[in-house]
């Protein structure tokens, strides 16, 4: 999995993520840079579910975990509004290294 990175950006930290989108779950990578947060889904496919989240976009972290046994993971709301949910492992250390991005 290849992606573009813009002029000196760094990945920080990158791993397996779901997006769930509406009752839709999206299989993909998440990856943190110095510069925005990206998700690329698995199948790779020209439908424009490449996310790019740029850090003065953000209005919020939201941790959420629907039960004992289900994956914890984050809710990212953008100042426009729109609400991102990812899963992931790590979920607490992901959410303190974006909180310190923007």
């Amino acid at each position: 999995m290849k992606v573009d990175l813009k002029e000196n950006e760094v990945v920080i930290k990158a791993g397996d993520s779901t997006q769930i989108q509406h009752s839709e779950k999206i299989r993909g990578k998440l990856i943190l840079t110095n510069q925005r947060i990206y998700f690329k889904p698995i199948i790779n496919s020209n439908n424009g579910l490449n996310l790019e989240i740029l850090f003065n976009q953000i209005k919020e972290i939201i941790y959420f975990s629907s039960g004992i046994f289900s994956p914890k993971g984050l809710k990212l709301v953008t100042r426009t509004g729109n609400e991102m949910q990812f899963t992931m492992k790590d979920r607490d250390k992901w959410g303190m290294m974006i909180n310190k991005m923007y």
